[in-house]
C-alpha cells in the first residue's frame, strides 16, 4: 500500500492520519438525564498497517485495565505508530461508576454480546462496542483482573481459531498461556465469529493495583503490536523465557464453611496430594484439609479468609513436566522489575 492513508472514521468523527483523539460513542441517558458514553481514545498512524483494540472494565470493578490503558497511551512507542490503535479504557461505565462488576440491570456484560441495538441497556452496550470498535479490528486485547476478594497471577487465556492467536500469545510474554473455551455471549466468542481474535489478559484483584500485573500488561501489549509490526523495537524487550503453556485448569474448592488458612499463593507449584491450606471453624475444633487431587500451578486464588463450603479456593493450571514454572515465574518478575521502561516517574 502506498501514498496517504484516509482518516479513520469512527461516530461522527474523523482522526486524520497522524493524529489521536478522544471519541465519545452516546450510549444511553441515566434517569437523572445525565449523559452516558463510550469513550474511545484512537490512535491513527500515518503509516498503513493493522488495527488493533485494547478494552478494559467489561466488568466495572476490574480496574486494573484501566491503568494499563492508561499507561499504554503515554508511551513514545505510539509517536511513530503503523496501522490504527483503538483504547476503551471503561467499557462499562455504569459499573465502574458504581465499583460493581455489573450494569445497572445487574446483567454481566460479559454474557450480552453480540448485543442488539434495540434490546436491553446491555444489549445495546455490547452492540455497540462490537460495531464500532470489534468489527473494524483484526486483533483485540481484552484487559481483566480476578473477581472481588480473589488474585490472578498474569496470564493470557485464549480459544485459538488459528495459529495467530497462539503467536500473538507467545509474544504477549506473560508466565501462563491457558487455552480456556469460549463462553456463550462472551467478548471472545462474538468477536471469533466476525473474524477478530481476542487475547484476554488476566491478572491481580477487582478494584486493586497491582504494579507487576500492570507492568506485564502495559509491556505485552506493546510486545504484541511490534510482532505486528505497529511499533519499532527500541525501548520494547522480548520476553527472556517463553510462557508457560497450559491446556487445562481447574479450581480447588472448600470442604467446609470457616476461615481459611493459606499455604500456597499464585505462582506455586502444588503436587498431587499437597495440602494448599486448612479451613477450621471459629472455634477451631473441626478442621478440613483443602487437598488438591492432581496438583499444578496455582494461577489464582482467594484473598478472603471466609470461606463457605464449595467455594473456589485455588485455581490449579495443568502444565507440561518438563516446565519449570516457578522459574520461568521468577524469570519474568526479575525482568519486569529491571526493565528501563518503567523507570519514569509518569508511570507513578
Amino acid at each position: 500500500m502506498t501514498g496517504r492513508r484516509s482518516p479513520f472514521v469512527i461516530g461522527d468523527h474523523r482522526i486524520a492520519p497522524g493524529s489521536r483523539l478522544t471519541v465519545d460513542l452516546p450510549v444511553s441517558v441515566l434517569s437523572d438525564h445525565t449523559p452516558v458514553a463510550l469513550s474511545v481514545h484512537v490512535v491513527n498512524g500515518n503509516r498503513p498497517g493493522p488495527t488493533i483494540f485494547v478494552s478494559a472494565a467489561i466488568h466495572g470493578d476490574e480496574v486494573i485495565g484501566v491503568e494499563i490503558a492508561r499507561r499504554l497511551l503515554r508511551t513514545p512507542s505510539l509517536d511513530s505508530l503503523k496501522g490504527t490503535l483503538l483504547v476503551v479504557p471503561i467499557v462499562n461505565a455504569f459499573g465502574f461508576h458504581s465499583h460493581s462488576r455489573y450494569l445497572p440491570d445487574r446483567r454481566d456484560l460479559n454474557r450480552t454480546f453480540p448485543g442488539s441495538a434495540t434490546g436491553s441497556l446491555a444489549g445495546r452496550l455490547a452492540h455497540l462496542f462490537m460495531t464500532e470498535i470489534v468489527e473494524r479490528s483484526d486483533v483485540g486485547i481484552d484487559l481483566h483482573s480476578a473477581a472481588i476478594h480473589r488474585t490472578n497471577m498474569p496470564q493470557i487465556r485464549i480459544s485459538p481459531s488459528k495459529q495467530q492467536t497462539l503467536d500473538l500469545a507467545r509474544a504477549f510474554g506473560a508466565p501462563v498461556i491457558l487455552t480456556s473455551r469460549l463462553r456463550e455471549g462472551s467478548l471472545r466468542m462474538a468477536a471469533q465469529h466476525v473474524g477478530t481474535d481476542v487475547l484476554l489478559y488476566e491478572a491481580g484483584e477487582g478494584l486493586r493495583f497491582d504494579e507487576m500485573a500492570i507492568r506485564a500488561g502495559v509491556s505485552g501489549i506493546l510486545r504484541v503490536m511490534r510482532s505486528l509490526g505497529m511499533v519499532g523495537r527500541k525501548g520494547i524487550s522480548k520476553p527472556k523465557v517463553p510462557s508457560i503453556r497450559a491446556l487445562s485448569s481447574t479450581w480447588e474448592r472448600s470442604p467446609a464453611g470457616g476461615l481459611l488458612r493459606a499455604f500456597k499463593t499464585t505462582g506455586d507449584m502444588a503436587a498431587a496430594g499437597e495440602v494448599l491450606g486448612i479451613v477450621s471453624d471459629p472455634f477451631g475444633e473441626v478442621e478440613s484439609d483443602v487437598v488438591t487431587e492432581e496438583g499444578g500451578l496455582i494461577i489464582g486464588r482467594t484473598n478472603l479468609p471466609v470461606v463457605n463450603e464449595g467455594d473456589g479456593l485455588f485455581h490449579l493450571a495443568t502444565v507440561a513436566q518438563r516446565d519449570d514454572p516457578e522459574a520461568t515465574i521468577d524469570s519474568l518478575a526479575l525482568q519486569l522489575e529491571t526493565d528501563p521502561m518503567f523507570d519514569e516517574d509518569e508511570i507513578i
